[in-house]
């Protein structure tokens, strides 16, 4: 895989009122992103609810994914567990899947330390032919992967790329300032609302989980940026930034991340993207008024009749 850059959504994970994968509403997930012109797939991320899904559905969607992609965008696939030999063996299953690279949380439920987390990466880049891409979200495995830790791993060859979803944009940044000599890694912010002033600060691309509503939107913004046009870039931004208010519409009757891919979900299933707006269980479905504003919300941005 070349040094990766641009829109990469994490492709989110339709279910049907089963809480089975729906395959069809997966394929049009996916071809909607690529008509979007988005530059590579990200199957298997927090937005595809990565977790909640068994050995089995994890080995399924990676498939199927591959299969309708079929080579036209590089497609990563999260192989996220809480420890390293489950990890390994989920980005065993991913690799000889023919995925472009695995991205890799630190581990969680246990508690670790930097010196571990570090070695966490390295024991899963060994049992590896593909790149490994480090992905730092530490409000869901609770701890953060720090600049040291990622400046290390890269210099040594063991992570590919980042991508950022901590929030903490000034780490981000000295990570970029650390590691601009080395072209062959690649730095990505994984936020929906501040990927104007990630580009200007030279981030490589983005991975919004709002561009499964909207990749238009996110890939009008990259190229807005590559063209130096920061004026356009931003009043782009901002209409994006208006229409991920719909992350906050079932709040807090639900929890965040079910209204944060609940809403996404909601808001697809209103375009005729996706059959229904499930979530994965225990989290609730937003409905009633919720699916009303978020409706608003999308009309509001331009998009659907």
């Amino acid at each position: 895989m070349t040094v990766l850059s641009g829109v990469v959504p994490p492709v989110v994970t339709p279910l049907t009122e089963n809480f089975e994968v729906d395959y069809p509403s997966l394929t049009r997930v996916i071809e909607n992103l690529l008509d979007g012109g988005v530059h590579g797939l990200f199957v298997l991320g927090s937005s595809g609810e990565v977790v909640f899904h068994d050995d089995a559905s994890r080995a399924r969607i990676i498939e199927h994914t591959m299969k309708v992609a079929g080579g036209r965008v590089p497609v990563l696939a999260g192989t996220i567990d809480p420890a390293t030999e489950r990890t390994i063996a989920n980005a065993r299953v991913a690799q000889s899947a023919g995925v472009d690279a695995v991205v890799v949380t630190a581990p969680f439920y246990a508690r670790t330390s930097q010196a571990e987390v570090g070695d966490h990466f390295r024991y899963v880049r060994d049992a590896l032919d593909v790149p490994v891409i480090a992905y730092d979200i530490p409000v869901c495995v609770n701890i953060k992967i720090e600049r040291k830790t990622t400046v290390t791993l890269a210099r040594e060859g063991v992570i590919a790329g980042l991508k950022d979803s901590s929030g903490d944009d000034g780490n981000f940044r000295f990570c970029l300032l650390d590691l601009a000599d080395k072209p062959d890694f690649f730095l990505m912010t994984g936020s929906e609302i501040v990927v104007d002033n990630a580009l200007q600060m030279g981030a490589h691309g983005v991975v919004p989980g709002l561009a499964n509503v909207d990749p238009h939107g996110y890939v009008r913004l990259w190229n807005h940026a590559k063209a130096g046009n920061w004026e356009a870039a931003r009043k782009e931004q901002e209409r994006l930034c208006r229409l991920f208010e719909m992350v906050w519409v079932s709040l807090p009757r639900t929890s965040p991340g079910a209204a944060g891919v609940g809403s996404f979900k909601t808001a697809m299933q209103q375009l005729g993207i996706i059959e229904t707006n499930l979530m994965a269980r225990p989290q609730r479905r937003i409905e009633g008024a919720e699916v009303a504003r978020i409706g608003e919300l999308v009309r509001a941005a331009g998009l659907g009749a």
